[in-house]
């Protein structure tokens, strides 16, 4: 499948700011499941700095501002060619050994909820393969979809008492019910195509990959209750979402900042 990205980010400001600085994680990861054919990302008014990937095999660039910034705009567009993988991360280098990411973080913390909902849905798993999509499975059950309920901060453990969340909080919570098992897990963000199966999507999308001995990384979306397909284009991973932020940035000043993003995915037929 090839699908077209066109995704702006627009951060304004209610009082001049004296310079902005971005960093950003916003390129397609180089796997066996996704070629870029095309890919351009812009800051209007921003001048590009340097570039580098980093220990997760993750492209990062930054940009910097001069001031008077009133408005930050980061444009991306560009045509992504994906083939379905079954959720494996093939052929992706990377020089973080898997067990860093069997660290906690605030928004992965386990709580007793989570180490019940692990322990009990795993129960009987023939394998780790098994085990873990036994995890991504209570998860989907134990947190509906439900867009508004929760924030940008909210923890796993918090979104599971709620018992509802967007696809950040299964994310959150799938990755601290695997690390409660002692598997490596990760926060990925990306995008999703949605097509028309009357099913709720997220454009910018995240999900989750759990590390899987004999087989590698595995993507699990228990917001849609599936592993990645041609439908998912990954950009980054890191131990939560807070890491693995596609936009990161300081804007110096005090006016008070408003977001707006908008994200179409299309698709064209091969």
């Amino acid at each position: 499948m090839i699908l077209t990205v066109n995704h702006v980010t627009t951060y304004r400001y209610d009082a001049p700011m004296r310079a902005a600085v971005q960093s950003l994680r916003l390129f397609p990861s180089r796997f066996d499941g996704q070629r870029a054919i095309r890919w351009d990302v812009t800051v209007e008014g921003g001048t590009r700095g340097g570039s580098f990937r980093d220990g997760a095999g993750d492209k990062v660039e930054g940009w910097s501002m001069r001031g008077p910034v009133s408005e930050v705009s980061i444009a991306v567009s560009g045509q992504v060619e994906t083939i379905d993988m079954a959720g494996v991360l093939r052929g992706h280098r990377e020089l973080v050994p898997p067990f860093a990411y069997l660290r906690e973080t605030v928004a992965t913390w386990i709580d007793d909820a989570i180490e019940t909902l692990a322990q009990e849905a795993a129960a009987g798993a023939d394998d780790a393969l098994d085990r873990a999509h036994r995890l991504s499975a209570a998860v989907a059950g134990a947190i509906t979809y439900a867009p508004g309920v929760t924030h940008a901060h909210t923890t796993a453990a918090e979104a599971l008492d709620l018992g509802e969340g967007v696809c950040q909080d299964h994310a959150h919570a799938l990755i601290a019910c695997a690390r409660a098992l002692d598997m490596p897990a990760r926060y990925v963000s990306g995008y999703l195509y949605a097509r028309d199966d009357g099913v709720p999507h997220e454009a910018s999308h995240a999900w989750a990959e759990i590390w899987v001995e004999g087989i590698g990384w595995i993507g699990f979306d228990a917001a849609n209750g599936c592993c990645p397909d041609e439908r998912y284009i990954r950009l980054g991973s890191g131990l939560d979402a807070r890491e693995a932020a596609p936009v990161k940035g300081v804007a110096m000043g005090a006016g008070e900042e408003k977001l707006d993003v908008t994200v179409a995915l299309d698709a064209i037929q091969q």
